[in-house]
């Protein structure tokens, strides 16, 4: 049963309950102003009794005595039912209480598990959402690095040549010594010459710094 029935079935429950609660309340009413016109009359009775009490015969005074006994009971009777009544009010009351206690409390557990299902729901569909579109593209993350890779090599081949560029364009010392055939000056170790006749070939080899 869902918690929109179970609400309605409880507002139903509800609609009798003021109607018991009035007849209740009006029959402890009625038991209380019996009860009250009962020690009226008893009152009455015992103040008869106590002062004529000397000339009573002794049947005279068990007679009395037992006529306000007898209405003793009845208004003990009476009270008690008073005291049924207020107890079968206060059950009544809280039976519908402990019924909407327990009807909150499930309807907070549905709201929790609505709460958790939805988040779960919402979780599997963003990562449905993110593997579709890895599927669909899937060398977007690839073609990235390589761009990004070629783009660095690029930038770095073309600082190389810019600098190398720049120190052929560099003025050359008149002083600096020259290879033998190539007539430039060394940036380095030489390693080899084309010049079968070399002489820091046939001799030891040239060092020079940068």
């Amino acid at each position: 049963m869902s918690s929109s029935l179970n609400l309605e079935h409880y507002l139903d429950s509800l609609k009798n309950l003021p109607v018991e609660l009035q007849r209740n309340f009006t029959l402890k009413r009625d038991l209380d102003s019996r009860v009250q016109e009962l020690m009226r009359t008893i009152d009455k009775l015992s103040d008869d009794y106590i002062s004529n009490v000397k000339e009573y015969t002794a049947d005279k005074k068990r007679e009395i005595l037992t006529i306000i006994r007898g209405l003793f009971d009845i208004a003990k009777g009476y009270a008690e039912d008073k005291v049924q009544l207020s107890i079968q009010s206060y059950e009544l009351v809280d039976k519908h209480v402990r019924k909407f206690d327990s009807g909150l409390a499930r309807f907070g557990d549905e709201i929790q598990d609505k709460a958790i299902s939805a988040t779960r729901n919402i979780e599997e569909n963003s990562q449905k959402q993110g593997h579709e579109k890895i599927n669909d593209n899937p060398t977007n993350s690839v073609t990235s690095v390589t761009v990004e890779t070629s783009s660095l090599t690029g930038a770095l081949v073309g600082a190389g040549i810019a600098h190398s560029a720049e120190v052929l364009d560099m003025p050359v010392d008149p002083n600096e010594p020259t290879y033998c055939l190539c007539k430039q000056v060394p940036y380095g170790e030489m390693i080899g010459c084309d010049n079968p006749d070399c002489p820091l070939l046939n001799g030891s080899t040239l060092h020079v710094s940068n």
